[in-house]
């Protein structure tokens, strides 16, 4: 599930490779429930990193999955 759709009764809160960022289509990381009630919305790394200080006191919930990325070495 991806967007504001939806409520955020019985959601996983596990991001799988279906999850699209809500900007961009890339592959989400990064949830945020927004206490607002508007619903959740789903970001890549990139997204969540250019919203997380204006955004994240707006949530009731920031699920950040981003450790899952790998670095090239």
């Amino acid at each position: 599930m991806t967007g504001t759709t939806g409520t955020l009764d019985n959601q996983p809160t596990t991001l799988t490779a279906l999850d699209r960022c809500d900007r961009c289509g890339a592959q989400a990381y990064v949830r945020a429930a927004l206490s607002s009630g508007a619903g959740v919305l789903l970001f890549c790394n990139h997204h969540a990193r250019a919203v997380e200080d204006s955004l994240r006191p707006k949530t009731i919930e920031w699920i950040d999955e981003s450790d899952r990325l790998v670095t090239a070495k």
